[in-house]
């Protein structure tokens, strides 16, 4: 397989563009006596077997766990390297540094081993439309401190508030926005989280370092809801938003008409590589900390996904503040786990809960929904296939399939 990978790679003209900087060798380990190793240097990329020249780092995995990566559609955990390696497919030693500062080279060099999924793109159109988007800002005050927050929205009815990923922001949403089938019948709103997309951080966040906690999740969302007198609207978050629906239904539920968690988990665990603990990558002067955050997200994103809505959704990760996402991160690692009894006292009979989260998912997995599912006695719990951590922004036709039924549900009840 890495025979046809050295000529999958000859003339590739955008690597050549991605690793002109480069000077590095992967070394690839199959078994004990089946070794490649990748060079890259000043954008040239060679392929030969055995060790060649001074190896930066290695990558371990068995020749079964590679024959599932280089798959036209690889199955669960094997999408993409990263993703091999946080599913313990694959093992990475070495200058763990070096595999983080080149992981936009390495993916690009691996998925070219593996044939082009058939992708459908768009046809040049004359015409000129206006998305039925209204964007304007919300000064307002969190946690006494006053704030300047975006949002969007689109459509009449009941309120739907929408909450976007870590190191993300409310572009996730877009084609909800969008949804003349939603907006027909739900008032969707989108807000920029403070420090996220067109958010800007409160005045003196250059003498911080930025940490999200429950407690200013908790009173960010009730913060804006109060501002734009929601009544009784339906909260819906992806990801930190899927585990902060369970923190407001639990907290405020009797002022939500239902909460809908996409991708929601009790808790979420990272892995490192060996000796990587303390490695920090998303968030170090040496390292292109937004670029690397997208990366990481790729791992996450289902294999199916159109390659547009793909890189539109990685692209908002490369467009991410400094150390925002590692904030982020810090709820949804840390602070926000629910473990524990940590949901105890949540009434789903007063808000409803709909769980929706997507099979390629290896952050917040399906086993991991099922299992608050069966604990909170969830109202609708379903795994989304060909789906990934961010089902609204990286596959919205096929997430459509899946939020329709659970919007139609809830609008009848209400």
């Amino acid at each position: 397989m890495f025979q046809k990978l050295s000529s999958a790679l000859a003339g590739n003209q955008n690597l050549a563009w991605l690793t002109q900087f480069g000077d590095l060798a992967i070394v690839v380990e199959v078994t004990a006596d089946s070794l490649w190793t990748i060079a890259v240097s000043n954008g040239a990329i060679t392929v030969t077997e055995g060790v060649t020249g001074a190896e930066t780092f290695r990558l371990t995995a068995t020749r079964e766990a590679w024959a599932k990566f280089f798959a036209p559609v690889p199955p669960v955990g094997f999408q993409t390297v990263y993703g091999m390696f946080i599913t313990y497919n694959l093992e990475i030693s070495g200058d763990s540094l070096s595999f983080y500062r080149n992981l936009r080279s390495l993916e690009a060099i691996f998925a070219v081993g593996r044939p082009a999924p058939s992708q459908v793109i768009p046809a040049p159109s004359d015409s000129v439309s206006i998305d039925p988007i209204v964007g304007r800002y919300l000064r307002l005050d969190i946690e006494g401190r006053p704030h300047r927050v975006y949002f969007e929205e689109a459509g009449t009815g009941i309120p739907l508030l929408c909450l976007h990923t870590a190191g993300s922001d409310g572009r996730q949403y877009r084609e909800l926005l969008n949804d003349p089938a939603i907006t027909g019948r739900y008032r969707v709103i989108v807000f920029d989280m403070p420090s996220h997309g067109k958010s800007s951080p409160p005045a003196g966040f250059q003498n911080e370092l930025y940490v999200l906690t429950t407690d200013r999740y908790v009173e960010t969302v009730m913060a804006v809801k109060r501002a734009l007198g929601l009544e009784k609207p339906v909260v819906m978050g992806c990801s930190i938003g899927g585990r902060a629906v369970l923190h407001l239904a639990l907290r405020h539920g009797d002022e939500f008409r239902a909460a809908v968690g996409l991708q929601s988990a009790l808790y979420a665990e990272l892995r490192a590589p060996e000796g990587g603990e303390n490695l920090n990558p998303v968030y170090r002067p040496d390292t292109n900390g937004a670029e690397v955050g997208a990366l990481l997200c790729a791992s996450l994103i289902a294999p199916q996904s159109p390659d547009a809505d793909r890189w539109e959704t990685l692209w908002h990760y490369m467009q991410g503040g400094p150390g925002v996402f590692m904030g982020d991160l810090h709820y949804y690692f840390v602070d926000g786990d629910l473990r524990n009894g940590g949901l105890r006292g949540l009434d789903t009979s007063k808000c409803p809960l709909y769980l929706l989260t997507g099979e390629y998912d290896l952050s917040a997995t399906p086993a991991q929904t099922l299992e608050l599912a069966r604990e909170v006695k969830a109202e609708h719990v379903e795994i989304m296939a060909g789906l990934g951590h961010f089902p609204m922004s990286e596959n919205p036709a096929q997430f459509r399939t899946y939020i329709l039924p659970v919007l139609e549900r809830i609008h009848a009840a209400a």
